[in-house]
Parts: C-alpha cells; structure tokens; sequence
C-alpha cells in the first residue's frame, strides 16, 4: 500500500489554517474589541500584547495557500474564482490592519483616531469576508467540467452573511480571553466582564449554524444524524456546552489562563464539526482531496520542502511565544 499523499497534504492544509485562525484570530479579535475600549493606555497595553507576534501569526496563512496552490491546483482554481471578492476584501483589510498597526504609535496624538479607526475596520472587514468566505464554502461551490460554472456574487447569501457576523463574535471572544490571560488591572477586569456576554452570544450563533447548515444541506444532515454516524458525533455538541460551561464559570472565579485555554478548545470543536460535515470534499459538495489532487510526483516533491519548512516555523513561533510570555502592563511592557 502506498502513501497517501492526498491525505497528508489535507492534514497539512487543515493544520495550517487552524494555526492561522487560532493565532490571527485573537489579534483581529483585539481590533474587534477596541470601541469597548476608549482610554489610550489600555489600547497601547492591548496592542503590545500582539505586537511581537502578529504579523508571524500569517505564515500559516501563506503556508495554506500556497500549499493549496500546489497540492490541490483544482481546488485553487476553483474556490478563488468562486470566492474572489470576499478573499481580496479580506486581504484589504489586513493590510489596513498591518498598516495601523505600524502607524498608530508613530502618529501624533491628533491623528492617532484615525489609526484606531483604520485597525478597528481593517480588523471587521477582515474578519467578516474570512466567514463569509466560509459559509459560501460550506453552501457549496458549482463546478462543470472542472471549471467554477457559477457568477461573481454567488457567495453573497443570508448563510455567509451570518458566518460572517459568527465569526466576528468568535474571534471577539478569542481576543477577550487573550486580553484576561495577557493584561491585569482594570483592563483585565473589563475583558472579564465583556467574557460571559460574548460566550453567551457565541452559543447563540453556534446553535443557530448548526440548526440552519443541515437544514438547507441535506448531505450535511444525512452525515450527522444517520445511525451509527450521530453516536459517533454528538460528543461534539456535547463537548461544545460543556466548554462553554466551564468558560463562564472560569469568567466569574477571575481566572487568568483558563477562559483563553477553554476558548481554543470551542474553536477546535468548531473546526472539528466542520470538517465532520465536509470531509473529505475539498470542493463541497463533490471534489474530494483525491479529486482535485496534483500529481503524485508534484505532491512528493513538494512534502520534502513542507517537512524541512514547517519544523522552523513551529520552532520560531514557539520561541517567540515564549520570549514574550507573561503579562503586559502600562508601566513596563511585558513583564
């Protein structure tokens, strides 16, 4: 029996995005959640916390493009034709994001609004097209004769809207949680009190995905309440309540690590139950990993430069979490 290489390349795929949306996703939560906040030191302080680390947190955005580039050309065609305005809009506002990032501390103190505002848009709109982007994943993609056969606004329906608004909830919480872990004082203390409303809210929107994607997917439905299949998949949901439980309780004990910890575990569980509904269509709702793979040769060439490159970027990501470990304050920076 050979290698799987199709296989090998969905896991690295699905690895690097899930770094991606676990690492980007509490630094665009940090712009979600600055209109909560108004005084300037607390949003230095907030910044500071992500400074270090965020522009490194995208090589595993790269990487999972690049990657699919390469391995899954088919799937690359495709799903950029098909989600092409809500991708470049993403990109727009990263680069606002980016460049807010660099200029809010240069700009004088009567234009530093308008770097605020440049960090919180760019930080929304980056967030709302990467889950409208998702939810026209999930809603499925037309292709004929191995060619995007759909139009230009296919993407924009009440579905990917809504993804779009769960996950800027997701990622607010995920920056919220950071914050508790990373800061102290009165700014961990008005994390702590945004927390439960916000898990709240999360709960809300998690149940009203997972009622509508098998409502209006009737494979999707099919995949998670057939026998044997829900025995298999209601640990999931099941894990989901009891995450949330243990966050809000974690939130009102004034926990530092735990409400941060929880939070990822809810994303993983999130990205769990889509891959349950997918898998193993790379291009829902019929392209499968297999379907749209490169050649064996061009997967194999490329898994030895994904195995010599991945090592170092877990390495210096590892590193650089570590270096900046412990808590930011306003007098100090990091501790």
């Amino acid at each position: 029996m050979g290698i799987d290489l199709p296989l090998i390349w969905a896991v690295i795929i699905i690895f690097g995005i899930m770094m991606y949306v676990v690492m980007d996703g509490f630094d665009l939560g940090i712009g979600i959640l600055f209109p909560f906040i108004k005084g300037k030191s607390d949003r230095d302080v907030m910044m500071n916390t992500v400074a270090p680390v965020w522009d490194g947190n995208e090589t595993w955005l790269v990487l999972g493009g690049a990657a699919l580039f390469g391995a899954f050309p088919l799937a690359y065609s495709v799903v950029l034709s098909a989600l092409y305005l809500p991708l470049i809009l993403m990109l727009i506002g990263l680069i606002f994001r980016g460049v807010a990032f660099e200029f809010r501390f240069k700009a004088k103190d009567a234009k530093r609004h308008i770097w605020d505002k440049a960090f919180i848009g760019g930080s929304l709109v980056a967030t709302f097209f990467q889950g409208v982007a998702l939810g026209a994943f999930i809603d499925g993609i037309q292709v004929v004769n191995r060619q995007y056969a759909g139009g230009g606004l296919d993407w924009l329906t009440p579905f990917s809207l809504f993804c779009g608004v769960a996950l800027i909830v997701a990622y607010a919480l995920l920056g919220c949680t950071w914050l508790i872990m990373k800061t102290e004082g009165k700014l961990q203390e008005q994390m702590h009190n945004l927390a439960r409303p916000l898990a709240l809210v999360l709960l809300a929107v998690i149940g009203i995905v997972s009622i509508w994607t098998p409502m209006t997917h009737p494979e999707i439905a099919a995949r998670w309440f057939t026998l044997p299949n829900l025995f298999w998949f209601l640990p999931v949901p099941l894990l989901v309540l009891v995450t949330l439980y243990g966050l809000i309780r974690a939130v009102a004990r004034n926990a530092h690590y735990t409400p941060f910890l929880l939070t990822l575990v809810l994303i993983f569980l999130g990205y769990s139950g889509l891959g349950i509904s997918l898998w193993p269509n790379i291009v829902p709702p019929s392209i499968s990993i297999w379907d749209a793979a490169s050649p064996p040769q061009s997967q194999g060439f490329l898994l030895v430069g994904a195995l010599f490159i991945i090592p170092f970027i877990l390495g210096y990501t590892f590193w650089s979490y570590y270096v900046f470990r412990g808590k930011v304050t306003h007098e100090d920076g990091y501790h």
